[in-house]
């Protein structure tokens, strides 16, 4: 059974809907289009399909620091 590989940054939001364009530590001429994402309330998570950012609803049921 092959090991389920994290994601590369997890980034904890308190909103619904986020955008990512790769840039962070780098320049954002460095990253990717600009998408804008929505997370599913049920799954508490969404992946950015360039960057593989995961981005987590603060208080959801993806969040690991909630409780």
């Amino acid at each position: 059974m092959a090991s389920k590989i994290p994601p590369p940054e997890v980034i904890r939001v308190k909103a619904l809907q986020v955008a990512c364009d790769g840039s962070g530590e780098i320049s954002p001429a460095l990253g990717h289009p600009r998408v804008f994402l929505r997370i599913d309330e049920e799954i508490g998570f969404v992946e950015c399909g360039y960057c593989d950012r995961r981005f987590v609803f603060e208080g959801g049921p993806a969040d690991s620091k909630a409780a």
